[in-house]
């Protein structure tokens, strides 16, 4: 007979963002690892497989929740410069608490491994397209509504919105001062003007 298992698979893989966020996927050893998940090891290789095998699975939770949020905030708010606003703003909100903004930061790890792991590249390349196809879709329809003026080139400015939404967290690692990314957001913003 099968054992259950003794811990939350989803609280675990939260966990792991935070360590990977912490240390990076290279600066990530199997013993910190342990340690910050508060498992065992045969159980880290049995609902997980290699360190790989969890990082991956852990990239792949948080951009999927991430990424869902900001479509969600895209498609259901009224106006367009107010839901691209919010999909700023929560990023911002996240990034300057304190607990929440470590699991943020295992979006470093996962860029920084794009070059060496196909896999993660190509997961990054769908999801980017998807993200960008739905900054797109909100700004055609801000252009069909008047709020985006008809001389924006709305596919470029879908693929900048998105980027700067990715540079946050960077800017984030490179400053604490909470100012310098409401700063940098209003700036991203203006461009819908």
């Amino acid at each position: 007979m099968a054992r259950n298992k003794e811990f939350d698979t989803t609280q675990v893989l939260h966990k792991a963002m935070e360590v990977f966020g912490h240390y990076g996927y290279e600066g990530t050893s199997l013993p910190l690892l342990i340690k910050g998940l508060g498992i065992a090891r045969q159980s880290l290789y049995d609902t997980y497989g290699t360190k790989r095998d969890l990082f991956i699975s852990a990239v792949k939770h948080y951009i999927n929740k991430k990424s869902a949020t900001v479509i969600s905030y895209l498609e259901s708010t009224g106006s367009v410069k107010e839901g691209i606003s919010k999909v700023f703003y929560e990023v911002i909100n996240v990034l300057k608490d304190d607990e929440k903004r470590k699991e943020c930061f295992i979006l470093d790890s996962a860029i920084s491994q794009v070059p060496h792991d196909t896999e993660i590249e190509e997961f990054f390349k769908r999801d980017i397209k998807r993200l960008e196809e739905a900054f797109y879709n909100t700004l055609l329809r801000g252009q069909k509504e008047g709020e985006i003026g008809m001389q924006k080139d709305i596919d470029a400015l879908a693929k900048y919105l998105n980027y700067s939404r990715y540079s946050l967290t960077q800017v984030a690692k490179l400053s604490s001062d909470p100012k310098v990314l409401d700063e940098f957001v209003s700036i991203v913003l203006s461009t819908l003007d």
